[in-house]
């Protein structure tokens, strides 16, 4: 296989970013509710701020629109009483741009957080969600429906961390052993498990860094574990300046890995989900395709792209597939565009494949490829952003 150099992309990438950033107001998105509304707030993101309209809302449904005023790309995030734990996320909103979070959020203590840059802790406020006394039900014509989609769903789950857990161990052992071009082959097929439900994992906010942070993103004095830790060693640099790890730092990565991996495992074994989350997790993992992988950054050493954005694929239709029951009944049109939308995205990704579980390494498309796979990113992001509001609003 042959390499180019990613600078080629360019011209592309920056279209694609620049088409990737889509307006998201209530209004185009049709989450309805005005400013006016208990449950509807405003935030004012900018390089140094993070303005929201109030400090509390009433529990129920709640609609942040969140605009960003400055310079950099940034993201939203309502965080749990310990600042960890992510409730909801909106990432990818460009300057001058405007993108809805719609959750449905129980009395308690919150923490907002805008992430100028999306690097960082970001900058937060406490938020406080008081008690509407109003039945937090969803109505009657679709509740059951939902109570099916998110127990389907949690199983889903929990049958992919079993399966991360089994390849990782394996990938490790392969690591450890020096068997390098077998562990090679196994990466990119153990981190399909980890990319499919990367949104849940990343709601231990703890976990989703030491597991799978990348080197541009590390913060000053930050260590560096993970997946592309180990993906930077097997695929060194081609400048000559990397020195490999020795055969003790490999053995320690490894077991971190996989430690790493069983915590994960152990913290989904009773996880539920609500409605709010299916809908939200499938659009933050097109976003994730959208900003990372579409680009070329993720697997900026191993260049297996292609297979972690046919995981997000994966995980994000996963995620209608349990919800388009409920979605039909509210929506029976966004549910066809839907369907449609995923398989064309799913036509052009097959066109790439190698073998019967790969994919060609994604320096080997061209910059029109590239494009088209963009287009079509973001010809599913658009609808699927409307999931959530359809079925819980």
């Amino acid at each position: 296989m042959t390499s180019r150099p990613l600078q080629l992309f360019g011209a592309a990438l920056l279209a694609v970013l620049l088409v990737g950033c889509t307006d998201n107001t209530p209004e185009a998105s049709g989450a309805g509710g005005g400013a006016d509304e208990p449950g509807a707030l405003t935030v004012r993101s900018t390089d140094d701020a993070c303005e929201v309209s109030g400090d509390e809302a009433p529990s129920g449904n709640l609609v942040f629109e969140v605009t960003n005023e400055g310079t950099d790309v940034t993201e939203f995030y309502l965080l749990g009483d310990d600042g960890l734990r992510v409730v909801g996320e909106v990432e990818n909103i460009g300057p001058g741009l405007t993108r809805d979070l719609v959750v449905r959020a129980t009395p308690g203590h919150y923490f907002t957080a805008c992430k100028p840059g999306m690097v960082g802790e970001g900058i937060r406020h406490e938020f406080r969600v008081t008690d509407s006394g109003e039945d937090d039900e969803l109505p009657d014509d679709i509740a059951e429906l939902v109570d099916t989609a998110t127990s389907q769903y949690g199983s889903y789950v929990r049958d992919q961390t079993e399966q991360l857990l089994a390849a990782t161990r394996e990938f490790a052992d392969l690591y450890t052993g020096g068997d390098d071009d077998a562990a090679r082959a196994a990466y990119p097929v153990a981190r399909l498990h980890w990319e499919r439900i990367e949104p849940v994992a990343e709601s231990f906010g703890d976990l989703d860094p030491r597991l799978d942070l990348r080197e541009a993103d590390l913060a000053e004095g930050e260590s560096w574990t993970g997946w592309h830790r180990i993906e930077k060693d097997l695929w060194p640099p081609a400048d000559g300046g990397y020195t490999a790890a020795t055969q003790a730092e490999r053995e320690a990565l490894a077991e971190q890995l996989v430690a790493d991996t069983e915590e994960l495992y152990e913290r989904t074994r009773d996880l539920t989900f609500t409605a709010d989350q299916l809908g939200n997790g499938a659009k933050e993992l097109l976003d994730e395709v959208a900003t990372g992988k579409v680009t070329g950054e993720e697997e900026i050493w191993s260049h297996t792209d292609l297979w972690d954005f046919q995981a997000n694929v994966d995980g994000a239709r996963i995620a209608f597939e349990n919800l388009r029951p409920a979605l039909e009944v509210r929506d029976g049109e966004l549910a066809s565009e839907l369907e449609d939308r995923f398989a064309t995205l799913q036509e052009l990704l097959d066109g790439y494949r190698r073998g019967e579980d790969g994919f060609v390494l994604y320096t080997e498309l061209s910059e029109e490829q590239v494009k088209e796979l963009a287009d079509s990113v973001n010809a599913l992001a658009e609808p699927l952003s409307r999931l959530t509001a359809a079925v819980v609003l």
